[in-house]
């Protein structure tokens, strides 16, 4: 066992001996000092030696399952690390991956790692000129892909090597052939903890995605954070619904859980049902589970508690949750429905950790390995502001830069600070509550407005399943809060349906933050799921007040709302 592996262990088992301790383990961390690091050799290797526990568990909707222990994805991974050399896959080379929840998904992860490759991860949902701005700006020399997505690049230019997975595709090779190869295999030279290893191309809620490079320690190593924030344990069988392509894919479908010598566990469907998802938690007896917040939208609508779960740890992440969705899961299963921060760029910086005490709206406390500092538009400390990462005390989790873009890394790591562009409050016990994205972030009648929060009191009415809050251009108060709202199945917009929205917001909310005008629609999402407030903000900033849109309604429209 190298040096390097030791080291990444003891901050391991530190992490995982304190894990309800977060005192402990925020004062006394430190990450692992490492100057040559190969994850996928040095740790996963040497953990997998002839430990039959099961690494990976894909079930799919109709029953079918497969399950592989941490010593065969070991084997299979040096089978396809010796096929894509063979392909010509060499260090420092760009591997573009497009494929859904399959094993060779964490097979290729695992042997681009033990090559030195760099891993591009792209969602199948992309289109042909988000593909090419990948393999253009990102500089592809191989590709990885699903036969059925392969027609997606019959057209694409390029000289790149074209694999194609679970299927024979004319003009493409077939990664089939790799488990012909030899299940030993030997690396070319060593990897130094700083070597590129991630290229992700960002969601693009507010421009053009730009390129987050991560290398060697930034993920494998940075998610040590992940893991203590999750809480997970060796043994643990941990869900986490999120696509492949996207980083918080990499965050709890592959770093994380085996980081901690978990199971890592993937439901496979067509279209998501919340009811069978449960069904599938309680048969399987996970005992983590990690999700978006549109998820536990759609879950609380079941009768949560007629599902006998055996979760012990139960987290949102992706976008802030909401203190009605945390109340309704506590109610139905006595479980803390934990909150965090991170970002594309790092890994988790701000959670809710287990055994602590939450307080409503928070998304918890600096995590192990990362110094958080509110500044204001000036540089300087302040309760209310942009959360920014100390540089004197660097996180291991945070990004290498900006790839190619030396500007805006520049930019937003200035003054000994990298900037996440996000806000929120600090109280005194050092518990942060989101605010929003700086750009989201409005006046009315020269008070600020945080998305978030109106939003979040929004989704407690029984009938709105998600919204978005922007402001709407107003020739007395400049502007004024107005909702983007999706209703939960089987309802339709009315006036009936909008009165009640709005008596609820006048119920919940102080004079100055009421919603004052209201549109039943469908929400503008990135591919990744986020809702493109950026799009409806600019849509409304364009509009003419002289006239009302389909399904849109003022608070003016309602005598009983005047006063």
């Amino acid at each position: 066992m190298s040096t390097a592996t030791e080291r990444f262990l003891a901050a391991r088992d530190f992490l995982i001996q304190h894990r309800e301790d977060y005192d402990t383990a925020y004062r006394e961390f430190q990450w692992p000092q490492l100057d040559k690091f190969n994850w996928a050799l040095e740790y996963f290797d040497e953990v997998a030696k002839d430990n039959n526990q099961t690494a990976l568990w894909v079930v799919q909707e109709g029953g079918d399952e497969t399950r592989i222990s941490y010593a065969e994805m070991s084997a299979r991974s040096n089978q396809v690390a010796n096929y894509l050399r063979a392909q010509g896959v060499q260090r420092g080379e760009h591997i573009l991956l497009m494929l859904n929840n399959v094993v060779p998904l964490w097979e290729t992860m695992l042997a681009a790692i033990k090559l030195g490759a760099v891993v591009i991860p792209a969602t199948t949902l992309l289109g042909y000129d988000d593909l090419l701005d990948r393999i253009e700006r990102g500089k592809v020399s191989h590709a990885v892909v699903g036969a059925e997505f392969t027609a997606k690049f019959d057209d694409m230019p390029g000289d790149f090597t074209r694999i194609s997975v679970n299927g024979e595709v004319a003009g493409w090779q077939n990664y089939a052939d790799a488990y012909q190869q030899s299940d030993e295999f030997t690396p070319e030279g060593e990897t130094l903890a700083s070597d590129p290893l991630l290229l992700y191309f960002t969601s693009g809620t507010t421009a053009k995605p730009k390129l987050v490079e991560h290398s060697h320690q930034s993920y494998p190593v940075g998610h040590l954070s992940t893991m203590y924030w999750i809480g997970l344990q060796p043994g643990d069988i941990h869900l986490n619904i999120s696509s492949p392509g996207w980083a918080k894919h990499a965050w709890s479908n592959f770093f994380a859980p085996w980081n901690a010598g978990a199971t890592v566990f993937v439901y496979n469907y067509d279209r998501f049902d919340a009811k069978a998802m449960l069904n599938t938690i309680c048969r399987c007896e996970l005992t983590t589970l990690c999700a978006p917040p549109t998820v536990w939208r759609m879950m609380i609508q079941q009768d949560l508690k007629s599902f006998p779960v055996k979760l012990r740890e139960v987290i949102g992440a992706g976008e802030p949750l909401n203190p009605e969705i945390i109340a309704q899961v506590e109610s139905a299963w006595g479980l803390t429905l934990r909150d965090g921060f991170g970002q594309t760029e790092t890994t988790a910086q701000i959670g809710n950790t287990p055994g602590q005490k939450l307080k409503s709206g928070s998304m918890g406390r600096p995590l192990p390995g990362y110094k958080v500092q509110l500044l204001d538009a000036a540089s300087q400390p302040c309760e209310e502001g942009e959360i920014s990462l100390d540089l004197s005390e660097r996180p291991m989790g945070l990004m290498i830069g900006y790839k190619n873009d030396a500007e805006k890394t520049a930019e937003i790591m200035r003054d000994g600070f990298y900037r996440t562009g996000d806000v929120a409050m600090v109280d005194e016990d050092g518990y942060y509550t989101y605010v929003g994205r700086a750009d989201d972030v409005f006046k009315a009648s020269d008070y600020r407005i945080s998305p978030f929060e109106l939003e979040s009191v929004l989704i407690e009415h029984d009938l709105v399943a998600e919204a978005a809050v922007v402001p709407s251009p107003d020739p007395v108060r400049l502007a004024v809060p107005k909702a983007f709202v999706m209703l939960v199945d089987g309802h339709q917009p009315s006036e009936e349906v909008a009165l009640s929205i709005l008596q609820h917001c006048r119920k919940h909310l102080a004079p100055f933050k009421r919603i004052r005008r209201l549109e039943f629609t469908d929400l503008p999402k990135t591919v990744s799921g986020k809702i493109r407030r950026v799009q409806l903000r600019k849509e409304e900033e364009n509009r003419s007040l002289d006239s009302r849109r389909p399904n849109e309604y003022w608070e003016s429209d309602f005598p009983s709302l005047k006063s």
